[in-house]
């Protein structure tokens, strides 16, 4: 089907991105349920905003699950900027009672790389359990799944308690704190670890699919430790007030497309001429890739820098100097320095299963846009 010639979608596109509007407007006109934002700046100046759909108007906000883990990983590279963290020392160095059941020698790079083998614990983590130091005390006591750095596996919950532990340890203050105070607040950044109550009107509730898969997990699987069956399912998180208000650094956080392509636009390019808040080197750092291959928690393909993903032929999100991370609803946020790119995209519902990757495809005509327009592209 295609659109019709008056476009279907709310906001703006530069004329050089007119393409990719036509291609959302696309995805509108074939599924009258389809409701999402897209957001991109191009050498920190925003070229696109758009919102279409029943359910997702401008000015709302909506879960993105482990999109939240790459706004976390931000905090963690202005630690290894300010040089307040060593991704080369053990994790034990920084929090000793991580050291137990073998995990001593495994390095902060090994464990923010999905190599230290506790993707989750035997009965899982209460709801309010996430974002607290008894997590953290529980995961330190916990024995690896495999001997920690010799293989890697999605840490899908317990990354963020990883995270936050580390800053807590280092730092004095929480993950979420420091995000506010350094990053959402200076650059106006419409993405919150931790979502202020002044703030809930605007929240709309995750939608998911109308026939969910409602089969058993196995609690004891890898499978299960790693959703936290049967506590809660990763599904449900961002919908519990309890959560977003925390701010739980692996799936808790809120927030529009536009907070999306903003952070990463403001930690790579700067913001309308303004300098970026991370250097070049640190992001050449955090976005080498330090994983590639089978992921022992999915089975599948990945690949992984420090927290962030990688693009790889499953995932092929951006240039091979892209650094982002997807969420389990399809929303997706990057960073893109070889086309100067902050993107971001958030469905309000979930397309967790379905095979017609609209984020990438809005990702690959974003690019193409950028290639075609010219002009800077950086450090190639």
């Amino acid at each position: 089907m295609r659109p019709s010639t008056t476009s279907l979608s709310t906001g703006f596109a530069t004329a050089e991105f007119s393409a990719v509007r036509a291609l959302f407007d696309t995805f509108l006109a074939e599924d009258p349920d389809y409701s999402a934002q897209l957001a991109v700046y191009r050498d920190g100046a925003k070229v696109l905003e758009l919102s279409g759909g029943p359910q997702l108007a401008p000015g709302d906000i909506t879960g993105t699950f482990s999109c939240s883990k790459g706004v976390a990983a931000f905090v963690i590279a202005l630690l290894v900027q300010d040089g307040t963290l060593d991704l080369d020392r053990t994790m034990s160095s920084y929090w000793p009672e991580f050291g137990a059941q073998g995990k001593d020698r495994l390095s902060v790079r090994q464990a923010l790389s999905h190599q230290a083998g506790v993707p989750g614990v035997v009965g899982g983590f209460a709801l309010d359990e996430f974002t607290t130091a008894a997590a953290a005390a529980r995961l330190a006591a916990a024995v690896p799944l495999w001997r920690p750095g010799t293989a890697f596996g999605y840490h899908a919950l317990t990354m963020g308690i990883l995270m936050e532990e580390l800053c807590r340890r280092v730092a004095g203050t929480t993950l979420q704190e420091l995000y506010e105070a350094r990053i959402r607040r200076p650059f106006g950044i419409d993405f919150f670890l931790g979502l202020p109550e002044d703030q809930e009107p605007r929240y709309r509730d995750v939608l998911y699919a109308a026939d969910p898969d409602r089969s058993w997990l196995d609690p004891l699987s890898m499978a299960g430790l790693n959703s936290n069956a049967p506590v809660s399912t990763i599904m449900e998180l961002p919908n519990h007030r309890a959560i977003r208000a925390a701010g739980m650094s692996s799936a808790g956080g809120v927030g529009s497309a536009d907070g999306l392509a903003r952070l990463y636009a403001a930690a790579t390019t700067g913001l309308d001429s303004g300098a970026p808040f991370l250097t070049p080197r640190t992001v050449g750092t955090m976005s080498e890739e330090q994983v590639w291959g089978l992921d022992r928690a999915s089975g599948q393909d990945n690949a992984f820098a420090i927290v962030f993903m990688k693009p790889q032929p499953g995932r092929d999100f951006g240039s091979h100097r892209a650094f982002g991370h997807e969420g389990a609803s399809a929303a997706l946020g990057f960073a893109d320095p070889a086309y100067g790119l902050g993107f971001g995209y958030v469905p309000r519902r979930s397309e967790e299963g379905r095979t017609n990757g609209r984020a990438q495809r809005l990702s690959a005509a974003v690019r193409k846009a950028a290639h075609a327009a010219g002009g800077k592209f950086l450090h190639l």
